[in-house]
């Protein structure tokens, strides 16, 4: 499943037929790529090739009445994480430096806040006309991207600049804006994150301070390093990323349950979730009334350890969050869940700990290594974790 949107906007020219190309370059490279064509566009290539190569339906009128209700144009601005114009006739690029929104592509540009690369195509004498230039301008100087034109023989038969660019030179300058750090491509990282809860009646629970934040900043990292992104979340003080794809539990062995389904798919496993250790074994799904109750706690499954046992050659990371005797309990639990990694932290520590954007961690590895980090974000010690998780050996154990 990809994990980053590109809209890719075709107008009509010649040119449309590179834009085919495009799209099944940008989706070999692991993109979600949708199209939104203008009338003339389809006057070139048939809206069928564009719904083939991107495996989505193509958005051709503001008010096509044969599909569900939605405002179509404000769902796409807030999809895209890049929208591209290939090819941009000069029609589009004007309207869209006057701020014109007459059909759906320039109405979606509009709206969106996602980068804007145009690929100018189009008649050299259009294309150096002293109208073209200054809107070009204009959209550079609003944060638009281009992809210059190549120099070279036209479909009118003259020669000089307004060829549209190569896809594969468009499709670079798109993944390099997009994923500058592709080094997850093609990984697919399994993320546990937030407290799981566990039921005491009908209405109570029991659970403990985690807020999702760590693991949500490693997803998030992931994705934006180019890789594919699992969330198994319990309950969070925060969303899950873009692009992540997320199974929702309540229970630790919910949890457990969703892990061992999509391990299969993973090649990088990291438990940064804080399931409960315990459940209620005298559990009422009625609201309990009493002056006093006690209760009989019995251990949950231990996720991290069942992992560890069938994970063959796949990496597994796991936190320890601790509150005395760091390392020492660190060490422990890394070897009983048979894990690469332990992230072990002093939840007592000024800048650490539960629902706080920073943390401060010890890294130690399965060779006894120990690696103390300073406190920084969650967002940044979640790819120096990347990083860390990149270069550790594979164990087939």
């Amino acid at each position: 499943m990809a994990v980053k949107t590109v809209i890719l906007g075709v107008t009509g020219g010649i040119a449309v037929y590179k834009a085919c190309e495009l799209v099944s370059r940008l989706r070999k490279m692991g993109y979600n790529v949708r199209v939104i064509m203008t009338k003339n566009a389809q006057e070139f290539v048939s809206p069928l090739t564009f719904e083939t190569l991107s495996n989505y339906r193509v958005v051709v009128d503001m008010f096509d009445k044969d599909r569900p209700f939605e405002v179509e144009h404000i769902g796409y601005a807030k999809l895209a994480d890049a929208f591209v114009i290939a090819p941009a006739t000069a029609n589009f690029i004007g309207k869209a430096a006057e701020g014109i929104a007459d059909d759906m592509l320039t109405t979606t540009i509009m709206a969106t806040a996602a980068p804007v690369i145009v690929c100018p195509a189009m008649n050299v004498m259009m294309y150096e006309n002293p109208a073209t230039q200054k809107n070009i301008q204009t959209l550079k100087q609003r944060g638009y991207l281009f992809v210059e034109p190549d120099t070279g023989l036209l479909a009118c038969g003259e020669v000089g600049k307004g060829r549209l660019a190569e896809p594969g030179v468009i499709a670079d300058f798109v993944d390099k804006l997009l994923t500058p750090r592709p080094d997850y491509r093609g990984k697919t990282v399994l993320v546990t994150a937030g407290a799981t809860r566990e039921p005491v009646d009908g209405v109570r629970f029991l659970s403990n301070r985690s807020s999702g934040k760590m693991g949500m900043a490693i997803a998030e990292a992931v994705i934006d390093r180019g890789g594919r992104a699992i969330v198994v979340q319990a309950f969070t003080s925060v969303e899950p990323p873009k692009g992540a794809e997320v199974v929702r539990v309540e229970t630790t062995e919910e949890m457990y349950r969703a892990v061992m389904e999509k391990l299969p798919e993973a090649d990088i496993i990291i438990k940064a979730a804080a399931p409960s250790d315990y459940k209620v074994k005298n559990f009422s799904p009625q609201k309990i009334k009493a002056e006093t109750l006690t209760l009989e706690l019995i251990k949950n499954v231990d996720i991290a350890r069942e992992v560890g046992k069938v994970k063959g050659k796949k990496k597994l990371v796991v936190f320890a969050a601790e509150t005395e005797e760091l390392i020492a309990n660190a060490v422990n639990k890394l070897r009983a869940k048979n894990a690469d990694l332990i992230v072990a932290n002093d939840v007592t520590a000024e800048g650490a700990g539960f629902d706080k954007d920073t943390n401060i961690v010890t890294l130690i590895r399965a060779d006894g290594s120990v690696t103390p980090l300073e406190k920084m974000s969650k967002t940044a010690l979640a790819h120096v974790l990347l990083d860390e998780v990149a270069e550790l050996p594979v164990l087939d154990t």
